[in-house]
Parts: C-alpha cells; sequence; structure tokens
C-alpha cells in the first residue's frame, strides 16, 4: 500500500513509518517539523515540510494517490491546549478536516487517527476505562481529538472513507521529546543522564497506563485491513504511579539521585487506565513490552543520544 503518515517525523509517527516500510509499504511523511526532526525520516522516504492547515495539502494528494492516510500530526501538549484553545482547534480540528476533505477528494481508502485514552475519559467511574466508558474530556485537547473521532464518524456514514481511532495510552519509549510537550518518561530520561534535578509533582501517586511505542506502532499495522469503523483503546490496563517512574530509571542507571518532590499541578487526574481487550478481540493487538524492560530501552536510548 502507498501510506501517508502525517507527523511522521515525531516520536510515535516515526515508529509508526519504520514499521510499515518492514512491512513492505510505500510511505511518504508530511510533517512540519515543528516538534519532529528530519533524522526521524529514514533514508529514501520522501519528506514533505508542510503543515496540516496548508491547502497545498490537497495538492499532495492529488499527486501521491494514497491509498491510507495515518493521522499523527497534530498540536499534542495539553497544557498549550488549556492556554490557547484556539490555536489547539485550528490544529487539531481545522487541520484534521483539511486532511480528512483531501482523502475524501482523492480517493483514499482509510484513515488511521491518532487519539487519546487518558485525556478523553476524564475522571473515570471504573478502573480500566473500556472504550464505552462515558467520554468527560477535561482540556481543549480532549475535546479536539473527541471532536475528530465524530467528524470520521461522519465521514464514514455519509462518504464512506473507513477509519479506526486509535485511543493511546501514556506512550514512551525512545524518540520521545524531553521538551516541550514530553512524557515524565523522557523527562525524567533526561535530566537524570544530565544530572539536573528531576522534580516530582506533588506526592507522585498519581498513576497512569504506560504504554511502549513499539507496541503503540503495531497498533497502526495491524489494523491496515481491517473493516472497524471505531475506536480502539490501546494500553495495557496497568496503573503504574510516578513514584514508580522515577525510581525503576534511578535503580536502572545507578544515578543515586535523591527524590524530590514539588508542588502538585491544579486539576491534574490521579488516576488514568484503559482497558484493551477489544483491540485484541478484533485485531489481535496486545501489549507485548512490560514496563521495566520499555524503561530500560528508552533510557539506553537517551544514554547513547548524550553518549
Amino acid at each position: 500500500m502507498k501510506i501517508l503518515v502525517t507527523g511522521g517525523a515525531g516520536f510515535i509517527g516515526s515508529h509508526v513509518v519504520d514499521l510499515f516500510l518492514e512491512n513492505g509499504h510505500e510511505v511518504v511523511v508530511l510533517d512540519n517539523l515543528s516538534t519532529g526532526l528530519r533524522e526521524n525520516v529514514p533514508d529514501g522516504v520522501k519528506l514533505i515540510e508542510m503543515d496540516i492547515t496548508d491547502p497545498q495539502v490537497d495538492d499532495v494528494f492529488q499527486q501521491e494517490k494514497f491509498e491510507v492516510v495515518s493521522h499523527h500530526a497534530a498540536q499534542i501538549d495539553v497544557r498549550i491546549s488549556v492556554n490557547d484553545p484556539v490555536y489547539d482547534a485550528r490544529i487539531n480540528i481545522l487541520g484534521s478536516v483539511n486532511i480528512l476533505e483531501a482523502c475524501l477528494k482523492h480517493g483514499v481508502k482509510k484513515v488511521q487517527f491518532a487519539s487519546t485514552g487518558g485525556a478523553l475519559y476524564g475522571e473515570q467511574d471504573y478502573f480500566p476505562a473500556d472504550e464505552d466508558h462515558p467520554i468527560r474530556p477535561l482540556s481543549p485537547y480532549g475535546i479536539a481529538k473527541y471532536t475528530v473521532e465524530r467528524y470520521l464518524y461522519y465521514y464514514h456514514q455519509v462518504h464512506g472513507l473507513e477509519y479506526v481511532a486509535l485511543r493511546y495510552a501514556n506512550v514512551y519509549g525512545p524518540r520521545q521529546n524531553p521538551h516541550g510537550e514530553a512524557g515524565v518518561v523522557a523527562i525524567f530520561c533526561d535530566r537524570l543522564i544530565t544530572g539536573r534535578e528531576a522534580v516530582i509533582n506533588g506526592d507522585g501517586k498519581q498513576t497512569r497506563d504506560y504504554v511502549y511505542v513499539g507496541d503503540v506502532a503495531r497498533a497502526s499495522l495491524l489494523t491496515l485491513n481491517s473493516d472497524l469503523n471505531r475506536a480502539l483503546n490501546i494500553g495495557t490496563a496497568v496503573e503504574n504511579d510516578v513514584n514508580a517512574i522515577f525510581r525503576t530509571l534511578n535503580e536502572a542507571g545507578n544515578f543515586g539521585a535523591p527524590e524530590k518532590h514539588g508542588p502538585a499541578k491544579k486539576g491534574e487526574q490521579l488516576r488514568s487506565v484503559i482497558d484493551w481487550r477489544l483491540a485484541n478481540k478484533l485485531v489481535g493487538w496486545e501489549p507485548r513490552v512490560q514496563l521495566q524492560e520499555g524503561l530500560k530501552l528508552t533510557l539506553n536510548y537517551f544514554m547513547e543520544k548524550h553518549g
């Protein structure tokens, strides 16, 4: 298949690109390189440096004749979405609709959408949350992701465009940016290696569902040929708190860093964990990389990067 990966120079998108290539697909990357890196795009893969809101996206689709679009390009910082909801909506909603309109106009058969599990369900009624859990996003970012899911439903029902929305848990792993929108794993790795202070927000007992990026990329591969037209959770159904993440990385690298706690973030969700059984039932996906192993792989990546 000929596949466009938007955001393919970024953290998750670049791993998706690698896996598609390994399985014999032709891949084109569209990325504005605002957070993505040119070095993440493999040699020989065409990189189109463009924003998803650009009207010229239509010209790209006309020229390239994609069969599938794996849409990962997004504004992914929850804090930025809270501070500037208009900016977030322009990229995450209008940019996505721009991509979907091009898909419709130029005969794309299927869209994979990188959605969110943690930011969609809000404070959960039960643990882990399955796909039928009430949707209660507490940020413009979460609202935007769910809005695009509803657009996908519309494009399928009215125009027949096939889709799957992959609701990711907290993704971590190699190539994650330790600055800006980064997750806590990348931040801790970077600070421990460079000897800077790593501060845990609040008591550190807030839990998340940490899923390894290689497992996440495999979800895109497994959903390429399935007629799903629905959302699927991609997580581990296991909760781990921030203290455990810090201690595991600290011990794995023999850093001996003191455990320092700072003020809690206002409005931070206390628990977030999602159920992956439906993805297993429908496409055979399962999380394979255990947290201890994934954290060591991630730490090794950052240690090599820092020399």
